[in-house]
């Protein structure tokens, strides 16, 4: 069993009977597996297990390991596992920096710090100057960064993505996909992308995995 990456056991999930999920593989550091089905095919609820959310009415088996060590019976929280969805999910009632400070974890400690942290998570992201904007003024494309950047801060050892980039336009896509691909891959973090769309996954790279209807 490799130490670094994420790696899936025999990992399947089945409903009513029916085997909705079945795969073993490995995603080694900075590197993007890609599943691909129709919608109902099980992409989400395979992420659902991964990320330990998965609901009651589905009965699975088979391990998560990430970087050496078993997450599949921990709790959503201490799995550090991050994870984007098709809407960003930012905070209505916060600013655009209290969102990034939702995402700093514990250990960055005082008022200096996690400011300086913030500042330069925006400036990383082409939004300096953007802590005190409301969520709700920025684009689709800007919210997509958001999002990405306050799941980056708080420290993730892989990342899932649920279709993160199905709502944005053509040329927004591109570029918020090349920015998550491009993180993803200096990080070091490996990367598993649910998606019915060709050119998401053409863009990932990688192996491509895909479930039946």
């Amino acid at each position: 069993m490799p130490d670094t990456g994420l790696s899936l056991e025999s990992v399947v999930i089945r409903q009513d009977g029916r085997t909705l999920v079945d795969i073993s593989d490995h995603i080694a550091p900075g590197e993007v597996l890609t599943v691909m089905g129709p919608s109902g095919s099980g992409k989400s609820t395979l992420l659902s297990y991964v990320i330990g959310t998965l609901s009651d009415d589905f009965a699975a088996s088979g391990r998560v390991i990430l970087n050496g060590r078993d997450i599949t019976d921990l709790a959503p929280e201490q799995r550090r596992v991050g994870i984007l969805f098709q809407d960003e999910l930012l905070f209505p009632h916060l600013s655009v920096g209290e969102n990034l400070a939702f995402g700093l974890r514990a250990t960055v400690k005082g008022r200096a710090e996690r400011k300086s942290q913030i500042e330069a998570a925006l400036d990383d992201i082409g939004l300096n100057g953007f802590a005190s904007r409301d969520p709700e003024t920025l684009s689709g494309g800007q919210k997509a960064r958001v999002a990405l950047m306050r799941m980056l801060l708080s420290g993730p050892q892989a990342l899932l993505l649920d279709e993160p980039f199905s709502r944005l336009d053509t040329e927004r896509r591109d570029q918020v996909r090349s920015l998550v691909f491009d993180r993803a891959r200096a990080k070091g973090l490996p990367v598993l992308l649910v998606t019915h769309d060709h050119a998401d996954a053409e863009a990932a790279g990688g192996r491509v995995h895909r479930l039946s209807d």
